[in-house]
C-alpha cells in the first residue's frame, strides 16, 4: 500500500514539527512540507488529512495479556491485536500466564504466530522466569532467547526465593535479556483485597500493605547491584516504589519501570462500591500514590506506561470482591487516561508509550523508530484534544471489565499504521 498523510503534527525523538509522510512498501519514503500526491498515475496512493492529528511513532505496550493460550472466552490473541490497534500500539508484550504456561520454545512460537495470523499488531511473546510460573525451576533461557524472547517474567507472581532470583539475574547477564520483576511479598498479600490504608480499614476489606511491593523492589534492585543484569519493574503503585527506583538510577544501575494508566487516575476508595472492576493487582492506592507516580513518569523515573491489560469474562467479575480475579482492560483507554491525567509535555507521553517501551522490550530497531526516510512505517494517528467516553459494546476486547465507563477521557487514535497497511482507518478496526 502506497499512503500519503498531509498536515500532520509530527512528534518523535528528533522534534515536534508539521509535516507530511510518504509510506511506500512498509517504509517511509518521504517527509516534508506539503508533499503533493503522486504524480504517476500507475501507482493507488491512499491520502490521509491528518489536520488536528499528531503523527508519532507506534505505541508499545510492554505489558499485556492475551489469554490464549488457555482463557480464549476473555480473549484471544485476534482480539486483543484488534484492541491494540485501535488504542494505537502497533506492538505488544504477551505475559506468559497463559495455559499452557510461554515457558517452551513450542508455546511462545505459537503465541507469535497466532499474533501474525492476525495482522493487527506485532505480538511479541515473554517468557517465564520459572517454569509453570511456580517459583522452583528456571526455564530454559538461552533457548528461549534463540527463539526472540527478550523478556522474562512470572507476572501475576513474584520469584519469592531470592537466590532463585539471583540466579536468573545472572543468566540474563550472559544472555543479553532482561527480567521484568512483579513485585509483591506474597506472605504479605496472602487474602488481601485492596490497598491497606485507612480506607480498607473503614470497609473492613483485607489490606495489601505498600511494603509487599516495596521489599522486593528493594531486594531486586540489591540483585541487579551484585549481578550487573538489567531489571525491569512491573506496574509500580505506591510511592516508596518510585523512591527506590529513582535512587537506583541515580546509583547508575540498569533498571527500567512502567506505571499503569489506571494506577495514575484512580485510588483505592473506588473500591468504596464493592465493585470489583476496581480490582487490580498491585491494588489501587491513594491519592499520595497516585501523585507520586506521576511525578515518576514526569522526571523520567518510570520510564514506560504499560497497560496491563487483563480482560476477564462478566462473569467473574461479578463475584464478591474477595473471591473476583483482579484486573481491567487497557489497550484501548491507555492513551485517552493518560493525556487527561498527566500534566506532561505531548512529546514526554508519547515518549512513554513509543520509544522508551520499545527499547526496553529490545523492539527498537522496528517500533518507536523516528519518522524519517528509510524507517519502517509503523505509526499512529491521534488527536490529542477529543474527548470521549467508552462504548462497552464498541470494545474491540471479548470482555467489559473497564472502570472507565462514563469517565471523560482525553485524547483518541483515528489511525494505525504497521508495516505500511492502514489497520484502523478513521476509529476503525480495518481486519
Amino acid at each position: 500500500m502506497n499512503i500519503l498523510i498531509t498536515n500532520g503534527r509530527l512528534i518523535d525523538q528528533t522534534g515536534d514539527r508539521l509535516a507530511s509522510v510518504r509510506i511506500s512498501d512498509g517504509i517511509i519514503v518521504e517527509v516534508g512540507d506539503q508533499l503533493a500526491p503522486d504524480s504517476d498515475s500507475s501507482r493507488d496512493e491512499r491520502l490521509i488529512d491528518a489536520a488536528g492529528l499528531v503523527i508519532s511513532p507506534g505505541f508499545v505496550d510492554l505489558h499485556v495479556h492475551l489469554r490464549e493460550p488457555g482463557r480464549e472466552e476473555a480473549e484471544t490473541i485476534e482480539t486483543g491485536s484488534r484492541g491494540a490497534a485501535l488504542g494505537g500500539f502497533t506492538a505488544v508484550v504477551a505475559m506468559p500466564n497463559t495455559d499452557p504456561t510461554q515457558d517452551s520454545v513450542g508455546v511462545v512460537e505459537f503465541v507469535r504466530q497466532q499474533g501474525k495470523r492476525a495482522g493487527l499488531c506485532d505480538v511479541y511473546p515473554s517468557g517465564s522466569i520459572t517454569m509453570g510460573r511456580k517459583g522452583e525451576q528456571l526455564t530454559p533461557f538461552a533457548e528461549l532467547a534463540n527463539a526472540g524472547v527478550r523478556l522474562f517474567t512470572d507476572d501475576g507472581n513474584g520469584v519469592q526465593d531470592p537466590q532463585l532470583m539471583r540466579r536468573a539475574y545472572e543468566y540474563a547477564s550472559d544472555l543479553g535479556v532482561t527480567m521484568a520483576q512483579h513485585c509483591e511479598v506474597e506472605s504479605l498479600t496472602a487474602g488481601a483485597v485492596m490497598h491497606e490504608g485507612s480506607c480498607c480499614s473503614h470497609l473492613g476489606l483485607p489490606g495489601w500493605p505498600s511494603l509487599a511491593e516495596e521489599l522486593m523492589v528493594h531486594r531486586d534492585i540489591e540483585l541487579v547491584r551484585l549481578t550487573g543484569a538489567p531489571a525491569h519493574f512491573l506496574h509500580l503503585s505506591t510511592a516508596g516504589s518510585v523512591a527506590l527506583v529513582r535512587a537506583a538510577k541515580a546509583d547508575g544501575l540498569p533498571v527500567t519501570a512502567e506505571a499503569t494508566p489506571h494506577h495514575i487516575s484512580l485510588t483505592d476508595e473506588l473500591l468504596a462500591s464493592y465493585s470489583a472492576l476496581y480490582k487490580v493487582n498491585p491494588p489501587l492506592r491513594t491519592i499520595e500514590d497516585v501523585v507520586a507516580v506521576r511525578e515518576g513518569l514526569q522526571d523520567g523515573t518510570i520510564d514506560a506506561i504499560a497497560t496491563d491489560h487483563a480482560p476477564h469474562v462478566s462473569e467473574t467479575k461479578e463475584m464478591p470482591l474477595d473471591q473476583a480475579p483482579p484486573g481491567m482492560l487497557g489497550l484501548e483507554t491507555a492513551l485517552g487516561v493518560a493525556l487527561a491525567h498527566l500534566d506532561m509535555p505531548l512529546v514526554d507521553v508519547v515518549a512513554a508509550m513509543s520509544w522508551k517501551p520499545a527499547a526496553i522490550a529490545g523492539i527498537a530497531d522496528r517500533h518507536g523508530r523516528p519518522i524519517a526516510p528509510g524507517e519502517p512505517a509503523n505509526l499512529t494517528a491521534f488527536d490529542p484534544n477529543e474527548t470521549w467516553e467508552v462504548v462497552p459494546a464498541e470494545l474491540a476486547s471479548k470482555s467489559r471489565n473497564t472502570p472507565f465507563i462514563g469517565v471523560p477521557l482525553t485524547g483518541r487514535v483515528k489511525h494505525t499504521i504497521l508495516h505500511g497497511d492502514i489497520v484502523v482507518l478513521d476509529g476503525k478496526a480495518q481486519k
